[in-house]
């Protein structure tokens, strides 16, 4: 079954938006794993605008299922997480002053500098993910840099879904097989939401994981935490059908 991982940069922002500590991120960490959700994610950015170094490192106490860290790999980074051991570290390509991930690697140029990041994680036990386009010569490309998994980047496929979703999934099904094929373990994120999940989780061989944030606290501020998880969570099953009264 795909796992959702639930990422909580956006809980951060509307609490440093004010200031102090509400809402908790650490709070809404325990209660979106009661909730159902197979993980909790975490994109820390060097100026702190959402997730802080504090927040990761008490984070850490109370995230039971899988606990993923996404980010560039800067020598804060790297200390961070091998002080940390998360389950999974997700590596992105974003320079500093981006607002969100908006390109994947690119594994022919980066190769190398993405094999030794990688092998410092893995000799820490660290399952790793690197967010890729779905770009077949740029996923096998991933393989020579030992990683585990690739995540790929779904904001095309989001974009495009409601205009044409059998040519907005197509690239997408492509780089699964890809992957398959190159033996890499599949993730994937970015602009998924109640609309468009179950048919990206209905079409896409062997997704192992989504991780979800900006969609999924936005609907959660509409029918609450808990019935946002249970939606989402929903939409990774091959019955599901939407709802027609929304």
């Amino acid at each position: 079954m795909t796992r959702l991982s639930v990422n909580i940069n956006k809980i951060a922002t509307l609490r440093n938006a004010r200031g102090g500590s509400i809402p908790d991120v650490i709070i809404a960490a325990k209660r979106i794993q009661e909730f159902g959700a197979a993980g909790i994610t975490v994109h820390p950015r060097p100026d702190e605008r959402h997730i802080t170094r504090n927040d990761v490192e008490q984070l850490k106490k109370v995230v039971l299922t899988e606990f993923n860290i996404e980010g560039y790999p800067s020598e804060e980074f790297m200390e961070m997480v091998l002080r940390i051991i998360p389950d999974q570290v997700t590596l992105v390509p974003d320079p500093p002053e981006v607002l969100t991930s908006n390109a994947g690697w690119d594994c022919l140029k980066n190769g190398e500098f993405l094999k030794d990041i990688i092998s410092k994680l893995k000799t820490a036990g660290i399952r790793t993910s690197i967010f890729m386009d779905p770009v077949e010569d740029q996923i096998r490309a991933s393989v020579a840099t030992g990683t585990d998994r690739i995540e790929l980047y779904t904001e095309s496929y989001a974009s495009g879904f409601e205009d044409n979703s059998a040519k907005a999934i197509k690239p997408y099904v492509k780089a699964a097989e890809v992957a398959a094929e190159c033996g890499l373990g599949l993730n994937a994120g970015h602009d998924l939401n109640l609309r468009n999940l179950n048919y990206f989780y209905k079409n896409i061989p062997g997704l192992l994981e989504v991780s979800i944030g900006h969609a999924l606290i936005s609907d959660a501020l509409y029918i609450g935490l808990k019935n946002a998880v249970v939606a989402y969570k929903n939409c990774l099953h091959p019955d599901w059908k939407p709802d027609a009264s929304k």
